[in-house]
């Protein structure tokens, strides 16, 4: 194995200049470290992770823990998070907790802090109480929809914005009967709430109806339950013009009842989703979707748990808020060639 003496012995310097180079040390001249640069990839020497984080008191790994892995938009996600945290030389250890309280309290908790030096989580149930009555000391950076009163970091898109956008792009396309799929029971502490709460401001400021016969609530957001949402919505009568589902994978489970049931999509009803998966491109009619900045969000919840660990971040808890972006195509327009 190659190590920092070699590569000093080849670029004649000292070890410790090697040290400065491979740690990026700014005082370090670019002519010296383009030399021992050379050095270091003619040997192949690759840096010792591992010691240098326990040389820090950490492990060089981090957690993500998501409610699916199997939903194409956390797949994608940790993903993104995975590429961020390598540019800082950690390690991503995925959870998956189902959703469920029990669980993510459990990961909130840190049961397994022995072996991360913080987490990114994306909650379902848990509640504001829950965090702040939290022991462990390791960083904790929360992703999605929750709003919470809690001291930690907290990165999301503006949701009611973007259902807002959404639900403009049907008006504009000259659509009236517009429904939403993938509410909750409990809509005030549930996920969807931000998007039902933009899918009725965008209404009501167009003076188009919003009330509850064009809500269809959900147990989940999976391809059944957006196809199951559908066959309700369009039994309840009269039929919508069009529908924005929670995320992609429901508005693809609408796409497959209304084509079973004989309807064309968009003329007789327009579909918009939300989360632009990689299969929101190649479903049978490409659809219309809210686009994340996924990279964005990825990124800000790396450097958020980077920055609480190198202890250079501000004493107050990050709200970011990355960007969005309406991605058209035949689901609401039909085809344009």
């Amino acid at each position: 194995m190659v190590s920092l003496k070699d590569v000093a012995q080849r670029a004649g310097v000292s070890i410790k200049t090697v040290s400065n180079v491979v740690n990026g040390y700014q005082h370090v001249t670019p002519a010296m470290r383009e030399r021992v640069q050379r050095a270091i990839d003619e040997l192949g020497y690759r840096p010792n992770l591992t010691a240098r984080h326990l040389r820090k008191g950490r492990t060089g790994i981090i957690a993500l823990a998501v409610p699916e892995l199997g939903n194409p938009y956390f797949a994608e996600l940790a993903g993104a998070v995975i590429d961020a945290a390598a540019r800082h030389d950690y390690t991503v250890l995925l959870d998956h907790t189902g959703g469920r309280r029990d669980q993510e309290l459990l990961v909130c908790q840190g049961f397994r802090a022995h072996v991360m030096d913080g987490l990114i989580l994306s909650p379902i149930e848990l509640e504001s109480e829950d965090l702040l009555a939290r022991t462990d000391t390791s960083p904790l950076v929360l992703l999605g929809e929750r709003e919470y009163d809690a001291p930690y970091d907290h990165i999301a898109i503006d949701n009611v914005a973007a259902a807002r956008l959404a639900v403009r792009h049907l008006v504009d396309t000259g659509r009236r009967r517009i429904a939403f799929l993938g509410a909750r029971e409990e809509s005030a502490r549930r996920p969807a709430h931000l998007r039902l709460r933009g899918w009725r401001e965008e209404l009501d400021a167009a003076g188009l109806p919003a009330g509850d016969d064009l809500v269809v609530a959900t147990e989940a957001y999976g391809r059944e339950d957006g196809a199951r949402a559908m066959a309700a919505l369009l039994d309840r009568g009269p039929r919508p013009d069009a529908v924005f589902a929670y995320n992609d994978t429901m508005a693809v489970g609408a796409l497959r009842t209304l084509a079973d049931r004989g309807l064309r999509v968009p003329e007789d009803v327009a579909v918009v989703g939300f989360d632009d998966i990689d299969e929101s491109r190649f479903a049978h009619t490409p659809l219309t979707t809210i686009a994340p900045d996924k990279e964005a969000i990825a990124r800000l919840a790396v450097d958020c748990l980077v920055d609480r660990l190198a202890g250079t971040a501000a004493t107050e808890p990050r709200r970011a808020r990355p960007g969005h972006r309406l991605v058209v195509r035949d689901s609401t327009v039909g085809r344009t060639r």
